[in-house]
């Protein structure tokens, strides 16, 4: 298809989609109201419509009062069921696909039911969205000049009773609409590949002939790709391999650990980077501005939101709230109620409201993915903002860390351990341990005022890693690829623990 075609098609869907964009924008709470009474409507029949009885719901306060908060392990037997090829339990359509997830703080395998709504109206909406608003923003943009690198996960697609199991990059890949296979590298058939690191080679060996002028896939992981491709070609840079290259959208783990380590891979000013935020469980915001890094919440995907204030989480004055009460600056859990049959579920990320008006998020960690031993409430948002910090005062590159707590024993008092691998290491690690704990108090009260006089805890103890070792400890436990990463964070000692283990035996 002659380019000029593809760009006058990308305009009229551009122009058609701002439509429906700016009326959520403008009216985001009728529109998500609208939204959760057409799933109810839609769901009403299934069998978990008829136990709630979603006929006689009329109001938000009805839906709230009646249908509980779930978790994975609350829907489990339900979604087992739909696995073995059941239907009509919690959504209206034969639901044929699952994205397996590991999680990352949990080795047992959760599978997230993916219906042909979210695929269709969730899923490939936000890619095109995405499209549209990169477009919107650089109207000079020669996107469609090339094609678009894409690394999805190392998982295979495995049939069972009748449905599909696996990464939902491959289930994306597999059911991937004509005008996005047409626009992408590499082909299927090694996207799909299962073993990780043959799969990477192969890759590198079809796309550096390619013209690529866009690059999707999670930050950890496309960095090790784009060394490897640096590598096997003997360039500077990225721009010598694919000189029309012009954005990388990125999600899955947070950026600012590798910016510094990009910006040397594409040393043009020009270069955009655009973040998403998606799961398996849907796709929920998207960064809708070139300079800014908030996201755009997108509010008519067939997702209903809901959030729970993190100072409540998990205690028993916890308070679910809408979209509505949600305030700039706090920290909230999310809870969904999606197109894929998941109500009012928890999936276990943590997001803070940079604006109400439009809704616009930041990401900041996980709900289990935190430290708070001793009150201190460290989060991964404070973490990555102290270390970045740190690094640029040090001249440090990092490639990957986590922490954990030194819990008090007797009359000694806690800290926090971290185990950190560099790409360019401190000359002083006692400087860097001492610029990172000052980083880290100015960013989180409760940190510093847990840090005062050593009052409760001590100085970080930090460990080096050796080369390798999170990529290592992720081969060890079968989690290469895809949005696999070891847990940043952590209140329990077990990542730690193996890692230091990892670490001294090499």
């Amino acid at each position: 298809m002659p380019i000029p075609i593809v760009n006058s098609i990308a305009s009229w869907f551009l122009k058609k989609r701002f439509h429906q964009i700016e009326l959520f924008l403008k009216y985001p709470i009728e529109v998500q109201n609208e939204l959760l009474h057409g799933l109810l409507h839609k769901a009403k029949n299934t069998e978990i419509g008829k136990e709630y009885d979603f006929c006689s719901i009329q109001t938000y306060e009805e839906f709230a009062n009646r249908v509980p908060i779930s978790s994975y392990e609350d829907n489990e037997e339900r979604i087992q069921r739909a696995r073995k090829g059941e239907t009509n339990i919690f959504w209206p359509t034969p639901i044929k696909w699952f994205a397996k997830s590991s999680g990352t703080t949990n080795a047992k395998s959760k599978f997230i039911p993916v219906s042909s709504d979210s695929l269709i109206d969730c899923h490939y909406a936000a890619s095109k969205d995405l499209l549209c608003m990169y477009l919107n923003n650089n109207p000079n943009s020669q996107l469609f000049v090339g094609k678009s690198l894409r690394l999805g996960g190392s998982k295979e697609l495995y049939q069972e009773n009748g449905t599909v199991f696996g990464d939902l990059s491959a289930i994306l890949i597999d059911n991937m609409p004509f005008w996005a296979e047409f626009s992408s590298t590499p082909s299927s058939d090694i996207s799909l590949m299962s073993d990780w690191e043959t799969k990477m080679q192969a890759i590198v060996n079809e796309t550096i002939w390619e013209n690529v002028t866009s690059l999707a896939g999670v930050p950890s992981w496309m960095l090790v790709l784009l060394n490897q491709v640096v590598e096997t070609t003997g360039k500077h840079n990225l721009f010598d391999v694919w000189p029309n290259l012009e954005v990388y959208f990125h999600g899955g783990v947070s950026f600012d650990p590798y910016i510094e380590q990009y910006d040397k891979l594409f040393p043009k000013e020009s270069f955009r980077y655009y973040e998403i935020y998606n799961a398996s469980e849907g796709f929920f915001a998207i960064q809708d501005r070139n300079t800014n890094k908030e996201l755009l919440l997108m509010l008519d995907y067939g997702i209903f939101y809901e959030f729970i204030p993190m100072e409540t989480y998990g205690t028993s004055e916890e308070k679910v709230i809408p979209l509505s009460d949600v305030e700039v600056d706090q920290n909230y859990a999310i809870i969904i109620t999606t197109n894929a049959g998941l109500w009012r579920y928890k999936i276990g990320d943590t997001v803070r409201f940079t604006s109400i008006n439009p809704y616009r998020i930041r990401v900041t960690g996980r709900t289990k993915h935190h430290i708070n031993a001793f009150g201190e409430e460290l989060i991964i948002e404070n973490a990555e903002a102290a270390l970045r910090k740190t690094t640029s005062l040090t001249r440090t590159e990092i490639i990957d860390y986590t922490a954990a707590p030194i819990f008090m024993d007797g009359k000694k008092k806690g800290a926090h351990e971290w185990i950190i691998e560099f790409k360019t290491a401190p000359k002083d690690f006692d400087v860097f341990a001492q610029l990172l704990d000052q980083a880290l108090q100015e960013v989180n009260s409760d940190y510093e005022a847990k840090r005062f006089n050593n009052t409760t805890l001590n100085a970080p103890t930090i460990h080096c890693a050796r080369e390798h070792l999170f990529y290592d400890w992720l081969k060890k436990n079968n989690k290469l690829g895809g949005q696999h990463k070891v847990p940043r964070l952590s209140n329990q000692r077990n990542y730690l623990e193996e890692l230091l283990a990892m670490n001294a035996s090499y």
